[in-house]
C-alpha cells in the first residue's frame, strides 16, 4: 500500500500545513476556493483567448513573491506583461522591482524546449520555491502535434512533463498553477475541449473554466476539485484584478 505522505507518524493524524492553500491574489478567487489553490496538486485554468488566465497567473505570483518565496514562471506564449504586472502590484502596495527579484520567468519558444525546462525544474526546487505556473501548458504541444508528425511522440513528451509537474507537487508540496487553451467540439454543440486532453484532466485535481458572459462579464466555473462541488463566480477584469458580479 502506498504510504501517505500528508498523514503525521506521531498520531496518524493529517498534516494540516502541508494541506494548507496558497492565497490566490484575488478575494473573489480565495472565496470561490474556500481559501485559494491547493498546495498539492495541479490545478488548471482554461478557456478562449482574452478570458483572464494570465491575470489568473499574475495575481497568484504576486501573492507568494509579496510573501518572500520564489515564483517560477513558464511563459510559453509571451503572455507575461510587465505593464499589466505593475497595474496589478497597485492592489499590493508593493515594489515591482522587489516583487520582480522573485519571479524567475522562463521562456521556451517550441515544444522541445518547453520539455527541457519542465524536466529541470526538479533542479530549481528548493524550500524558498512557493509556486509554478505555466502559462499556457497546452500552446506548444498544439503547434507541435498540428505538424501531423511523431504525434505518438509528442503526446509521450506531455504525458512526461506532467508527471514531472505531478511529482513536484505531491513530493514538494508546492502548488501547480496551468492554463491552457480550448476548441470546440464539433460533436457536441456549445460544447469545447482542453488542449491535451485527458492527460491534463486527469492530472489536474482543480478545474476552472473561463467562459464570456453578457455586458463583458466573465464567468468561472468550479468543473472539477477534489472537495468541493461545481460552482461559478461571475466578474470582470479590472485595473487591479478582479471585481466580482452580483
Amino acid at each position: 500500500m502506498e504510504e501517505n505522505s500528508d498523514v503525521n507518524p506521531l498520531n496518524g493524524n493529517i498534516d494540516v500545513e502541508k494541506q494548507a492553500k496558497i492565497n490566490s491574489g484575488s478575494n473573489i478567487i480565495d472565496e470561490f476556493l474556500n481559501g485559494g489553490y491547493d498546495k498539492d496538486i495541479i490545478s488548471t485554468i482554461y478557456g478562449p483567448a482574452s478570458r483572464g488566465k494570465t491575470t489568473f497567473c499574475l495575481l497568484a505570483g504576486i501573492s507568494i513573491a509579496k510573501q518572500g518565496k520564489k515564483v517560477i514562471f513558464v511563459d510559453t506564449e509571451g503572455g507575461f506583461s510587465l505593464d499589466r504586472f505593475k497595474q496589478l502590484i497597485k492592489s499590493f502596495g508593493a515594489d515591482p522591482l522587489e516583487l520582480l527579484k522573485n519571479i524567475f520567468i522562463l521562456k521556451p519558444t517550441n515544444f522541445q524546449e518547453q520539455h527541457q525546462t519542465i524536466e529541470r525544474l526538479n533542479n530549481m526546487i528548493n524550500e524558498h520555491v512557493g509556486l509554478i505556473i505555466v502559462d499556457t501548458i497546452g500552446m506548444l504541444y498544439r503547434v507541435e502535434y498540428g505538424k501531423k508528425s511523431n504525434i505518438r511522440d509528442v503526446n509521450n513528451m506531455l504525458s512526461q512533463q506532467i508527471n514531472f509537474l505531478t511529482e513536484i507537487t505531491r513530493k514538494h508540496h508546492i502548488p501547480i498553477l496551468l492554463t491552457n487553451q480550448v476548441y470546440s467540439d464539433f460533436d457536441v454543440r456549445d460544447a469545447i475541449k482542453i488542449v491535451g486532453g485527458d492527460l491534463i484532466t486527469y492530472a489536474s485535481k482543480c478545474m476552472i473554466e473561463l467562459k464570456k458572459s453578457k455586458a463583458g462579464m466573465r464567468g468561472a466555473i468550479l468543473r472539477k476539485h477534489r472537495s468541493l462541488p461545481e460552482k461559478e463566480v461571475l466578474f470582470k477584469i479590472v485595473e487591479n484584478g478582479f471585481e466580482k458580479v452580483e
